[in-house]
């Protein structure tokens, strides 16, 4: 019954910046591990980041210092924070979840394109 919502997508220029939002229902939040994934035209959905419940990150390298992964717990709420954007970063951003006892959520997806 977990439910993943994203926001903070849109339109943005070339070396410009975003902040995607991930609200997560219930309170498992503070026991799973947390995902951006992305999916771009014509493209496999991709990993991007990942931040554990004891707060370990790991990016994958297109990404590696652009982008920034946290969690509010109290929130329970995941961030994205992309620096430097390319348009290669176009793409639909998933948000997902993994409890640590198991199950898997993913959100419905949002937009970013980088355009000038």
């Amino acid at each position: 019954q977990v439910q993943l919502v994203e926001s903070g997508g849109g339109l943005v220029q070339p070396g410009g910046s975003l902040r995607l939002s991930c609200a997560a229902s219930g309170t498992i939040f503070s026991r799973s591990s947390m995902a951006w994934y992305r999916q771009a035209p014509g493209k496999e959905r991709e990993f991007v980041a990942r931040i554990t419940s004891s707060g370990s990150t790991d990016y994958v390298d297109s990404v590696k210092g652009r982008f920034t992964i946290s969690r509010d717990n109290a929130k329970n709420t995941v961030y994205l924070q992309m620096n430097s954007l390319k348009p290669e970063d176009t793409a639909v951003y998933y948000c997902n979840a993994v409890r640590n006892t198991g199950g898997v959520y993913w959100g419905q997806g949002i937009q970013v394109t980088v355009s000038s």
